[in-house]
């Protein structure tokens, strides 16, 4: 299996854990770290909507936890309606690129992003650069990984 269809489809099973009663909107991220393993984070939402948690940022602040933030190479998501077959791709919101800049930085690279439904269909592949041009992270503080 292909890095991106690996990375899509453990997504796929992180979303089916996706706690979202008010959208009705899963979401699984997976994440490839340097080692070979994979992290995932499904979205978890909360009637204090602002509350709610995104399934990249589970996952990135499961590898952090784990002390290898600085690993990720690749990220998959998937996402769509609950209990409907989409098919088109979603991609990270603002918050969750600059959550995996963060990530990106620290490690020194630039993360390749793969995105589809929930329900399967096409593969996109994007740079974390191209979704997120011009980022503001870590090493505009001269901390860590490369600006």
């Amino acid at each position: 299996m292909t890095e991106p269809a690996q990375l899509i489809e453990a997504a796929r099973a992180a979303a089916a854990h996706a706690h979202a009663p008010y959208s009705r909107f899963a979401v699984g991220a997976a994440l490839l770290l340097t080692d070979g393993s994979i992290v995932t984070g499904t979205n978890f939402e909360n009637a204090s909507y602002g509350l709610s948690l995104c399934a990249e940022t589970v996952a990135t602040a499961t590898a952090s936890g784990a002390g290898k933030l600085d690993q990720i190479v690749a990220v998959g998501i998937v996402g769509g309606r609950m209990g409907e077959a989409d098919v088109d791709p979603i991609r990270p919101c603002g918050r969750c690129r600059q959550v995996l800049n963060e990530a990106a930085q620290m490690g020194g690279r630039d993360l390749a992003i793969y995105c589809s439904g929930l329900g399967g269909g096409e593969i996109e592949t994007h740079r974390l650069s191209d979704l997120l041009p011009h980022a503001f992270g870590p090493g505009d503080l001269g901390i860590g990984g490369t600006k």
